[in-house]
């Protein structure tokens, strides 16, 4: 067979072959911006919300926002938005809606209804990625029991097609009994799963317990999803722990020994990154893993200064330690990932001493350390400041209170360094 003919032959059969791969959703965002509600502006958090779908594995083709005194009841957004979004399906080409708020049931039965594709919110969202992130068993029994929890109230929507059968012989009876299987089923497999993971707290309970015993002292990283607390945990602790740019890289809490400078050495736990709009379910359902946070005598509060919106997701932090109780506790706030910052001129900063030297706004204070994890600047500063709080030198309301301050002010200051 002659080269020419062989490649004929090839061709001919890759022709007759198609991609078999999953291709990815194509997905078109929709956000609210209600009167009254302060916060994050709406480009702020649609941009998140892209994120977060590209993070789940899906492809943004478009977006759209509407202002409103309050949601509309129905469909959240007006009629006359609902039928925009309806246009844009011929030039985005989307197969899936993404709504940044919660939607109610009801809601998202009634936008499937008129947009004729799968809708889902930010809630949804966040629950796929938590389930795809989930490695242990500890964080697949959490995960599972909070997307059966979003689940239940949202089952009839999945028999809605026996609606439009219509009355009649046939049709009366079966949708409704296997809606209330299907319930059932559930219930009994959140009862089981609320056992298996009070089993989980019980371990980690007499775990805590052990090391309090011990005389074991005890310090956590809390901070808003890529934030860079992997990253510090690995440069303080040598832990391996998986630290990558995207958004909850890791959900399963890690603990690890690290030395300080006085001779003495303190557990870290890092535990799963927060999020503005953290779904209560999941807050509920992690409770497991959340309560390290409770026995930690100091919090770690992990800052992106280079982020835009860091003081907002500063406070999206600080509401879900109130959240959790443990908003009190001594705090230092840790502005990590200052060698990205750029000195008034336009050249990258050289050192931390460049960073403090170029604006007085970012000198530090004993609550508050400037890092970089990843080249590890400012790491003896850090465990220093650790130290000085487990000896009693912190002042313990002035941490807890003015966390959310020391990050606005930092943030401040990086508007002024970073570049246009």
């Amino acid at each position: 067979m002659t080269t020419a003919r062989s490649r004929r032959i090839l061709g001919d059969r890759l022709d007759r072959l198609h991609d078999t791969a999953p291709q990815a959703e194509r997905a078109f965002l929709v956000a609210a911006e209600v009167k009254g509600h302060g916060g994050w502006s709406t480009p702020s958090s649609l941009d998140e919300l892209a994120q977060l779908a590209e993070t789940a594995g899906a492809a943004v083709v478009g977006r759209i926002s509407q202002r409103l005194d309050n949601p509309n009841s129905a469909m959240y957004i007006g009629k006359g938005k609902v039928q925009e979004v309806v246009d844009e399906r011929a030039a985005s080409g989307y197969t899936l809606v993404i709504f940044d708020d919660e939607l109610t049931p009801s809601q998202q039965r009634n936008l499937e209804e008129l947009l004729k594709v799968k809708v889902i919110d930010r809630t949804a969202l966040i629950l796929d990625i938590f389930a795809r992130r989930a490695q242990t068993r500890e964080g697949r029994l959490q995960v599972e029991l909070a997307q059966l929890e979003y689940l239940l109230p949202r089952l009839a929507g999945q028999w809605s097609h026996l609606e439009r059968l219509g009355g009649g012989i046939g049709t009366r009876g079966p949708g409704e009994t296997q809606i209330e299987t299907d319930r059932r089923l559930i219930r009994d497999r959140i009862s089981r799963l609320r056992a298996q993971i009070e089993d989980v707290r019980t371990h980690r309970a007499l775990y805590r317990r052990r090391r309090e015993r011990q005389g074991a002292r005890v310090a956590a990283l809390v901070g808003y999803t890529n934030a860079g607390k992997s990253t510090l945990m690995n440069a303080l602790s040598g832990a391996g722990v998986l630290a990558e740019d995207r958004l909850f890289a890791t959900l399963d809490p890690v603990t690890r020994r690290i030395h300080l400078p006085d001779g003495g050495q303190v557990l870290l736990t890092d535990t799963v990154g927060f999020i503005q709009k953290l779904p209560t379910a999941l807050v509920a359902a992690f409770r497991a893993t959340l309560e390290e946070l409770s026995d930690a005598a100091l919090l770690l509060h992990v800052v992106d200064i280079t982020d835009a919106n860091a003081a907002e997701q500063a406070e999206a932090v600080e509401e879900t330690l109130t959240a959790l109780g443990v908003a009190e506790k001594p705090r230092i706030t840790v502005l990590n990932k200052v060698d990205r910052l750029q000195t008034p001129n336009g050249t990258p900063v050289a050192s931390l001493n460049e960073v403090c030297d170029a604006d007085s706004e970012l000198e530090p204070r004993d609550d508050v350390v400037l890092v970089s994890a990843a080249l590890r600047w400012g790491l003896d500063e850090l465990r220093e400041a650790i130290a000085s709080a487990f000896a009693g030198t912190l002042n313990a309301e002035h941490a807890g209170n003015d966390a959310e301050g020391a990050a606005e002010s930092a943030v401040a200051a990086h508007d002024r360094l970073a570049a246009s």
